[in-house]
């Protein structure tokens, strides 16, 4: 067989350099700018893909979603997808701030169960004169017209364990001209005319329940009132972090607060009692019982004054909190006792934004 060769035209070739020529003259700025778009459009596709990814539908229910681990992962974004949301939301708030200057308007106040609160009808109004007349007439207006000096027996349940031994006798360091004495399995009603009789104006029971300090009776003599608390997150100076020395013999200073309603102020006139009303300022040293949201905080400082704006505190302990259980009128009776407030948990608690205190 005969092979014929089939020349190759000239144009196909001129094609092709055209189609080649064009590439290589392309000059070095055109090749930066399309770099730079390229990456911006990259950039766009990713941003634009991850919010496709986050974006979730008005109507959607996170618990529609039947697999758990799925149904935890979208939870997770679509919780991230608010974070990022509010975050941009107050950046974009502290530009506009910045941008009206003194013009800007008052930041908004957040909510919170205290701000909240529903208002009762017996929060006590310091001007009032019915107020100023119970006041100068009740159980402490001997103890208020510094007619009498606090003197506290400090005493346990039957058979007390260690841990609660020595909260005793902490507190007996915190409040002044308070004795510790063990029960030997007498009755209260045995004890009270026995406190009487050596002018004890407090009893004070600490109860324990599996070698855990939870709840403490406070028993105003002669007279009552009779108040008893749940104690809880009970620590020890020993337990406590960065606490400073043991507290010297001087009175301390009382501060209360938040206890505004008519029952929150028998209770603070009742804890206020234990204290001289005669503090010692030489020893610098503070004892708190802060009121919030029904419960009661107690804790123990010592100041020192850095400089004229300065102030340094150091908490000594013991710490603990109180909870109202009843407040019963007269001394400790638990048969016949007539008593005036008593906590009703399904009642009282129903609502969060109501205290009693």
């Amino acid at each position: 067989m005969d092979i014929t060769e089939v020349p190759v035209s000239q144009d196909n070739k001129g094609k092709k350099k055209k189609n080649k020529k064009p590439k290589k003259k392309e000059s070095v700025s055109e090749k930066g700018n399309g770099e730079g778009s390229g990456a911006e459009q990259k950039e766009e596709a990713k941003a634009e893909k991850s919010e496709a990814a986050t974006a979730f539908p008005p109507t959607f229910s996170v618990s529609e979603i039947k697999n758990k681990q799925r149904r935890h992962l979208m939870f997770m974004k679509l919780k991230q997808e608010k974070r990022q949301q509010k975050m941009q939301l107050k950046k974009k708030k502290k530009k506009e701030r910045e941008a009206l200057g003194d013009k800007a308007p008052p930041k908004e106040v957040p909510k919170t169960i205290e701000n909240q609160r529903v208002y009762d009808e017996t929060t006590v109004d310091p001007e009032d004169e019915e107020v100023a007349f119970d006041e100068g007439t009740d159980e402490f207006s001997a103890y208020f017209n510094g007619l009498t000096n606090p003197k506290v027996l400090i005493t346990t349940s039957d058979r007390p364990r260690g841990r609660t031994v020595r909260f005793c006798e902490q507190l007996a360091t915190v409040i002044p001209n308070a004795h510790v004495y063990y029960r030997r399995g007498l009755a209260l009603k045995r004890i009270i005319p026995q406190c009487v009789a050596r002018n004890f104006t407090y009893l004070m029971v600490i109860n324990e329940d599996r070698k855990v300090p939870n709840g403490m009776v406070l028993c105003h003599l002669p007279d009552g009132p009779t108040a008893h608390f749940k104690m809880s997150s009970v620590r020890l100076r020993k337990e406590m972090k960065r606490r400073g020395k043991d507290p010297t013999e001087h009175s301390p200073e009382v501060i209360l607060n938040n206890f505004t309603t008519r029952l929150g102020h028998s209770i603070g006139r009742l804890l206020a009692a234990l204290f001289p009303q005669d503090p010692q300022f030489v020893g610098r040293q503070v004892a708190t019982f802060h009121n919030q949201r029904d419960f009661i905080f107690f804790r123990f400082h010592r100041y020192i004054f850095k400089n004229e704006k300065k102030v340094g505190i150091q908490e000594l302990g013991p710490r603990f909190t109180l909870k109202l259980r009843s407040l019963q009128k007269g001394t400790f009776d638990s048969k016949f006792g007539e008593y005036e407030w008593v906590l009703k948990r399904h009642e009282m608690d129903a609502c969060r934004r109501k205290f009693q205190l």
